[in-house]
């Protein structure tokens, strides 16, 4: 079955930075998109970025672009999330999820299996 486990969140200050890890099994990672996704206190669940299979082409919310790095690696079956310049509405949960589909529309970032999250908050 699918199973994706996220890590590496945490408690840091406005400024700083954090790595997200999501360790994927259970399907072929190498073949799918993959995203990650976060949900704020009392929001609902907001798309953070996305990365095609090879890492070619990959797609940033506004709201993360210049300051977010998403990468994969294949071989490791492994997904990150490079977080930088971190804000505190960035304080979320943050999920990784996989692709519905094999074929991917741009901005149509569908998503079938996400993992139990890790917790980024940002203080002062």
């Amino acid at each position: 079955q699918v199973q994706l486990v996220e890590s590496g969140g945490g408690l840091v200050q406005p400024g700083g930075s954090l790595r997200l890890s999501c360790a994927a099994s259970g399907f072929t990672f190498s073949i799918y998109w993959m995203y990650w996704v976060r949900q704020a206190p009392g929001k609902g669940l907001e798309w953070v970025s996305g990365i095609n299979s090879n890492g070619e082409s990959i797609a940033y919310a506004d709201s993360v672009k210049g300051r977010f790095t998403i990468s994969r690696d294949n071989a490791k079956n492994t997904l990150y999330l490079q977080m930088d310049s971190l804000k505190s509405e960035d304080t979320a949960v943050y999920f990784c999820a996989k692709a519905k589909t094999i074929v991917v529309v741009p901005t149509r970032y569908e998503y079938d299996y996400w993992g139990q999250g890790t917790q980024v908050t940002v203080f002062s």
